[in-house]
């Protein structure tokens, strides 16, 4: 079917948010997919003519990424990390479980329209094997039972929290979200869990900072008080000695290099 004027009207809301209107192609698409259910023929052609683009130029990004759907999603779109990590930690078997549980294999849908599962790879989210998403929120640390109960739960409505982020949407609804159109979930929910704050506490207990970021000379004495060899007031003195502009670091090392290579031609003549 074709798009409504209002859809229309935010697809141009969308392409005036850049200085080059197609950079907003895949927010867009997004939008398309929040109307329509998935990325259609009349929802390719409705950005083609916004943009000025061809329909091809406009199927080639739409086919090229694995968030832009062809077929009909469910209401909520449940995906099962099942890569290394997670597949290690039980992955695999939650996906064979509700696959079992659904009466679905991957990236189909259950009859009632409910549920569209899928494997999906890498979430970023090791710390918290195996995790699995609904509509890109995570859910942490499943099991096969929990797994079962969570999609249970929301194909009969209730109502549900990602494990660090807000209640779960619809997919459209979500959808929407990432075509750049603001609910009121910003706010809900933690962004971090324990594992990812705990290597924070660790660094914050023993004044552990990145390179470059800590004071002068502390990351030394940091590593010599760690190291338990006996030469912190050495380090310490020699970090204070080497302190100086990122410029005067970078040439030390490209003079180390210089007389490290040099060295080794010398040796390499001697041996001949």
């Amino acid at each position: 079917m074709a798009l409504d004027e209002d859809t229309y009207a935010e697809l141009r809301e969308i392409g005036a948010r850049y200085p080059q209107a197609r950079s907003g192609l895949l927010p867009m698409l997004h939008l398309v997919q929040s109307v329509e259910g998935k990325v259609t023929p009349e929802g390719i052609e409705a950005c083609a003519d916004v943009l000025g683009l061809s329909p091809a130029e406009v199927s080639g990004v739409a086919t090229f990424y694995t968030m832009y759907k062809r077929r009909p999603v469910g209401d909520y779109l449940v995906g099962v990390c099942t890569n290394t990590l997670c597949a290690v930690m039980g992955g695999d078997a939650v996906f064979e479980r509700l696959q079992q549980h659904l009466g679905v294999g991957n990236d189909e849908t259950t009859e009632d329209g409910r549920i569209t599962l899928e494997h999906i790879e890498c979430n970023a989210a090791c710390d918290y094997a195996p995790v699995m998403m609904v509509n890109w929120e995570f859910v942490d640390e499943v099991t096969p039972d929990s797994a079962v109960d969570l999609v249970e739960d929301l194909r009969q409505g209730a109502e549900r929290t990602s494990t660090r982020g807000a209640r779960l949407c619809t997919w459209r609804q979500a959808e929407r979200v990432l075509a750049g159109f603001e609910d009121d979930r910003v706010d809900e929910g933690p962004s971090a869990g324990e594992a990812s704050l705990a290597g924070l506490r660790l660094a914050q207990e023993h004044a552990w900072s990145a390179p470059g970021l800590q004071p002068p000379g502390a990351d030394r004495a940091g590593r010599a008080e760690l190291s338990g060899d006996g030469q912190a007031g050495s380090v310490r003195e020699r970090g204070a000695e080497r302190e100086g502009t990122p410029d005067d670091k970078h040439r030390a090392v490209r003079e180390a290099d210089t007389h490290r290579a040099e060295s080794e031609t010398v040796q390499e003549e001697s041996d001949d």
